[in-house]
């Protein structure tokens, strides 16, 4: 890691200029290990290591780490060798140069009172580190190390706290193969691999403790201040404007009145009266310095305005500098991390990083630490065969794995991909139906992106065994609810045999949005231009209805139409025009055409958090200050997508009321409570084929509140759902004087009979499992429960 050296480093101690000389040399003897396994005559690499070991043996001298004088010096006479031709720096003779790495990186994150009790603890792994390191040249292949020492949990200190890397970032498992030199070694096998001391679990507490605690808190107080004020002087420069314009209409209109004058006195002039001539003279020599006056002060305001603007705009621009960092921050160690993973699993694979000098925010850069680790290691695991395999399918012996960081429109853009088997889009199908996820018919006419959403569901793995690395469905579901939480969205693409692909797109800053704001009833609404997908008019005569939908023909989709103003809650849109102004929001099947009163434009806005004393608002993420100073809010396109999925499904659109009121007093409803969109839809359609009026909620509060607002024949509910679980609800309805008597049945995949009895003991009047439904079970069962459709 690089450090700012041209600051003031006089309040630290030798021993936390130390640690902070160990963090930037451990990491280049990293890199250049890892160059050196691949390339292995990588000159440059072995220079740089060589003056890395040598800085790290003078400093650890300095401070008197006799141990890490010890280890460096090992390790540089190792890399003379290796630059005079007499020692191949091998796979198993590169692990032996990192766990000697990691040894160096623990010591220097060490207090002074730790050092003599943890050398104590560990004198035997050190011992026969230093001694492997020593007779490096001479052991034969391969070369099996100690266990990993356990990293000691060291408190902050000043150095650590002024250490580069991005706040929040949590320590990464690594994974070493067949390291082992005890005299009797635990056998190490893929499916329990080794982690690396300086990167593994056990360092995690420590790697967490390096962070400082309250100093982050402070400076992203600071900083949210700053920002705050420099928005609001950009604010007040942009409130110019408008004054500007009125003195200019002033001079407008001052211009007419002196023309006036002029008039006035020509008309004077022709008289004979000696008096007014003299006076009406006196009153047009009275406005020329009245104009010049005007003219001057009005070109003066203007050079102030613009001043004003660039230093303002320079302020935020400053502000938001002091929070990005280069994206190698985050993501240096995942080489060592692919490689050592890897070898554990009996692969090989190597890490190309491209972009490193983007730069990131550095909350998101922490944010995005956890999924880019879950995707490499799913790329590793998932994706890639061994050696023999890759060859047999004719691919090179090697994989590789590509990450790569841009700025493209304004926003970063990160791409994942590698050259593994991919995914088999049957197979996924296959494991859709096994799990009764959706009914055969319809897995079988589902498209490669709709297949390829059920990755990101929780729980869902293709894999057949659980191992430390992969198989228990965590995963893809993180990823997409990171990148979600972080105003991004997630794309993933494979073809089986060839790779995968993963598309990442975040906003370079989480206190500035790139944003397109619209009007609707009047009001402004803001959506995060990463989450538009177009914006366009479309004619009132390319609209059609089918189903009682509305629709328009784009790009030869049938895409739907909704209201913003309905799914606000903010009245009916008034669609007299002749055209529709239109933005293009979500993706795949829930791609929508949200109808607005009209487009503003663009804007960078100063990201404002709603008082927490509001809650979370529906559809709302956070507000801002438009540049004239009215007050915007940014809609949260997740959520929204939400709100339309369910306005669609209980079939509630505004020009829809009028004409199945009457059908919908006869035909009897029921309320569907599930926080899986698969299941939900599952159930919507079987029940729809019955002639049920279906409507939707997403979780227990959601349909705790739908089912208050509405008269209902049924709920069918699931039981495990955030925020409220499916008991929860059940005992509310049945508690209520109101709703006691409305039939409940419950969905569960819990098929325990302690489940079921907990369940009917709420008041559920029907408990199905889901291991054993099917189309005719949960029909029979609401028709048991409440009869045919119609009343």
């Amino acid at each position: 890691m690089s450090q700012d050296n041209g600051g003031d480093l006089s309040q630290f101690s030798m021993l936390d200029l130390f640690r902070m000389e160990a963090d930037s040399q451990t990491q280049i003897l990293t890199d250049g290990l890892l160059a050196m396994e691949r390339l292995k005559d990588d000159a440059g690499a072995v220079e740089s290591m060589m003056r890395a070991a040598h800085s790290i043996k003078g400093a650890a001298a300095i401070v008197g780490l006799e141990v890490v004088v010890q280890l460096a010096h090992g390790m540089e006479d190792a890399f003379i060798a290796a630059q005079n031709g007499k020692l191949a720096l091998t796979p198993n003779r590169v692990d032996v140069l990192l766990a000697g790495v990691d040894l160096i990186l623990q010591l220097s994150r060490l207090q002074d009172a730790q050092v003599d009790g943890w050398l104590a603890s560990n004198s035997a792994q050190i011992k026969q580190t230093m001694n492997s390191i020593g007779t490096i040249a001479f052991l034969p292949e391969p070369v099996d190390l100690l266990p990993p020492v356990p990293a000691p949990r060291a408190p902050v200190t000043p150095a650590q706290a002024v250490d580069s890397a991005p706040d929040g970032m949590p320590g990464m498992d690594s994974r070493v193969h067949g390291n082992d030199i005890a005299a009797e070694p635990e056998p190490v096998t893929p499916a329990t691999p080794v982690t690396s001391p300086a990167h593994g679990a056990d360092d995690a507490p420590a790697t967490a403790a390096r962070q400082p605690a309250p100093a982050p808190m402070k400076a992203t107080q600071s900083f949210d201040k700053l920002l705050s004020l420099a928005s609001e002087s950009r604010i007040n420069a942009h409130q110019l404007h408008p004054l500007i314009q009125n003195m200019q209409r002033h001079k407008r209109n001052q211009s007419s009145l002196f023309a006036l004058i002029e008039q006035l006195h020509e008309a004077i002039s022709n008289t004979d009266d000696a008096s007014l001539k003299e006076k009406s003279l006196l009153a047009l020599q009275k406005t020329h310095p009245l104009k010049q006056f005007v003219l001057e002060h009005i070109a003066d305001i203007e050079a102030y305005e613009r001043r004003l603007l660039a230093v303002s705009q320079g302020m935020v621009d400053e502000v938001l500098t002091m929070r990005m960092r280069p994206f190698r921050d985050g993501v240096q160690h995942f080489p060592r991390m692919v490689r050592d993973l890897s070898r554990s699993l009996g692969k090989d694979v190597q890490l190309h990083i491209i972009g490193e000098d983007t730069l990131v925010d550095r909350d998101i850069l922490a944010k995005i630490e956890s999924p880019l680790n879950h995707m490499l290691r799913n790329a590793i695991d998932h994706g890639m065969d061994s050696a023999a395999e890759r060859i047999a399918a004719g691919k090179p012996g090697t994989g590789t794995i590509t990450l790569e960081a841009k700025h493209r429109a304004g926003m970063l853009s990160i791409e994942i991909s590698d050259d593994g088997k991919g995914v088999n889009l049957e197979k996924i199908r296959a494991r859709v139906i096994e799990r009764k996820m959706a009914p055969a018919q319809m897995a079988a006419s589902m498209s490669q992106a709709e297949l390829m959403e059920f990755l990101f569901l929780p729980a869902f793995s293709l894999k057949e065994s659980i191992t430390e690395i992969s198989g228990r469905g965590v995963g893809l579901d993180i990823v997409h609810e990171t990148i979600r939480s972080q105003n991004g969205t997630v794309r993933i693409e494979s073809e089986f045999g060839v790779g995968f692909r993963t598309y990442i797109t975040l906003p370079l800053t989480q206190s500035i949005v790139r944003a397109l704001v619209t009007d609707v009833k009047g009001e402004a609404y803001a959506v995060p231009i990463v989450q538009v997908e177009r914006v366009i008019k479309v004619p009132q005569s390319a609209i059609h209805t089918l189903e009682n939908k509305q629709f328009f023909d784009f790009g030869g989709e049938h895409l739907g139409l909704v209201s913003a103003a309905q799914v606000l809650e903010l009245g009916d849109t008034d669609a007299g025009g002749e055209e529709l102004s239109v933005v293009v929001i979500g993706a795949g099947a829930r791609r929508y055409a949200l109808v607005v009163d009209a487009i503003r434009g663009e804007q960078s806005l100063a990201v404002q958090a709603i008082d927490p004393i509001f809650g979370k608002m529906r559809d709302i993420s956070a507000a801002a200050l438009l540049d004239n100073g009215e007050p915007v809010l940014i809609l949260d396109v997740p959520d929204l997508l939400l709100s339309i999925d369910k306005l669609l499904h209980e079939g509630g659109l505004h020009q829809l009321a009028k004409s199945d009121a009457a059908e919908r007093r006869k035909t009897k409803r029921i309320l569907v409570v599930d926080d899986s969109l698969t299941v939900r839809e599952m159930e919507r359609k079987l029940l729809q084929t019955r002639g049920f009026l279906v409507d939707i909620a997403i979780d227990g509060i959601d349909g705790w509140n739908v089912v208050r607002s509405g008269e209902y024949d049924l709920v069918i509910t699931d039981v495990d759902m955030p925020r409220m679980d499916g008991i929860e609800l059940v005992t509310l309805i049945k508690k209520d004087i109101h709703l006691h008597k409305v039939p409940v049945m419950i969905v569960s995949y819990k098929d325990r009979p302690e489940d079921r009895a907990r369940g009917l003991s709420a008041g559920a009047d029907y408990y199905l499992t889901k291991g054993s439904f099917h189309d005719e079970t949960l029909l029979d069962a609401v028709t048991d429960l409440i009869g045919d459709a119609h009343r």
